[in-house]
């Protein structure tokens, strides 16, 4: 019985509104899936970017080195592709050059196949105020489900 991989990035909800999700394919080498498996893995400060072939790279994501790994371990830090569509990959590259957008990674898990799978999010950033707001309407929720509870 294998345990479920979800390894996810809390911060990006905060820091930005996504637009749009996609789900992509990730290209890695042997030891990158088994460190993956063990659930070491960070996903906090990556973000995607395009090359000038226009192929789509997942940059900053950590994955810890295998231990029993010995020579043929990984980078921890390596830029990884990721598989879409062409069409989707015209429309993300689109966006992100002429409407300023961003593409950031949101959840990092595993098939029931064993393949390793990343969530995209085309996000625009939020502005401090927004944050802002997005703290207030979770204390106020959070102080109605404390009274919901007395009654």
């Amino acid at each position: 019985m294998q345990k479920t991989i979800n390894i996810q990035n809390k911060k990006a909800r905060y820091e930005y509104e996504f637009l749009k999700n996609y789900t992509a394919g990730i290209v890695l080498t042997g030891t990158e899936i088994k460190s993956i498996r063990e659930s070491k893995a960070r996903i906090t400060e990556a973000f995607c970017e395009f090359n000038d072939r226009g192929e789509l790279f997942v940059i900053n994501m950590f994955i810890e080195e295998y231990l029993y790994g010995n020579t043929y371990n990984h980078k921890t830090k390596a830029a990884r592709k990721l598989l879409l569509n062409k069409r989707e990959l015209r429309k993300l590259e689109k966006d992100v050059k002429n409407v300023g957008l961003t593409i950031i990674p949101i959840k990092l898990y595993l098939t029931d196949k064993g393949w390793a799978k990343l969530d995209i999010a085309l996000c625009k950033g939020k502005k401090t105020f927004d944050k802002r707001e997005v703290l207030k309407d979770r204390d106020n929720k959070r102080d109605l489900a404390r009274i919901k509870k007395d009654f």
